[in-house]
């Protein structure tokens, strides 16, 4: 998983509450188990219309912002079903961390799993953000000094120690098992020579 420190971007602001999965990656593309493919079809629904042409008032088909590595979301973004192909999508078209005053649980978890920061902050510094946005301003985000840099000042943000560290050393859960390979091993040999009749 690639390593999560620093991240320079024009965000993309999207105002919208309750911004679900299926929103976010629909159904019809949820076939594949690849990682990669899922950005074109970010947002499918708002994205494109009937004839599968770009909406072009749409705010990830404008530019500069369909090259935003930064999504600024309303409430309860990613609520709705569990699928983790809606992380994968967002990262497939180079969003790297999504802002929002709220997210569902099991998506604002399958981000960190997946190399994405989601941050949580108020209402308040939300519009702060969005007025970077508006203004097509680059802000930036220091991971390891919890603080979001723009132009009207510094903004600081809570995330847990844990998923933190594995963001920044870029460990998903196979490399936070091969960092026990040792202690594995070990217990391994232990039982195989205590318990025999398991293996």
């Amino acid at each position: 998983m690639e390593k999560f420190e620093k991240l320079s971007s024009i965000p993309a602001y999207l105002p919208m509450i309750n911004v679900d999965t299926d929103m976010i990656i629909p159904k019809q593309f949820l076939k594949t188990i690849k990682r990669t493919g899922l950005g074109k079809n970010l947002f499918f629904e708002m994205r494109y219309n009937d004839d599968g042409n770009k909406i072009q008032n749409f705010i990830l088909n404008k530019k500069p912002y369909d090259k935003s590595k930064i999504l600024i979301a309303g409430k309860n973004f990613g609520c709705g079903s569990s699928r983790e192909h809606a992380p994968w999508a967002l990262l497939d078209f180079g969003i790297k961390c999504v802002i929002s005053s709220s997210f569902a649980d099991i998506f604002y978890n399958n981000c960190f799993k997946n190399g994405m920061l989601p941050i949580i902050l108020d209402e308040e510094k939300i519009q702060m953000l969005a007025k970077s946005a508006d203004q097509q301003e680059m802000i930036e985000i220091n991971l390891n000094e919890q603080k979001i840099i723009c132009s009207q000042g510094k903004i600081d943000f809570e995330v847990d120690n844990f998923k933190k560290d594995c963001l920044l050393k870029g460990f998903d859960d196979i490399d936070l098992s091969l960092e026990k390979v040792e202690s594995i091993s070990a217990y391994e040999k232990k039982i195989k020579s205590s318990k025999p009749w398991l293996y």
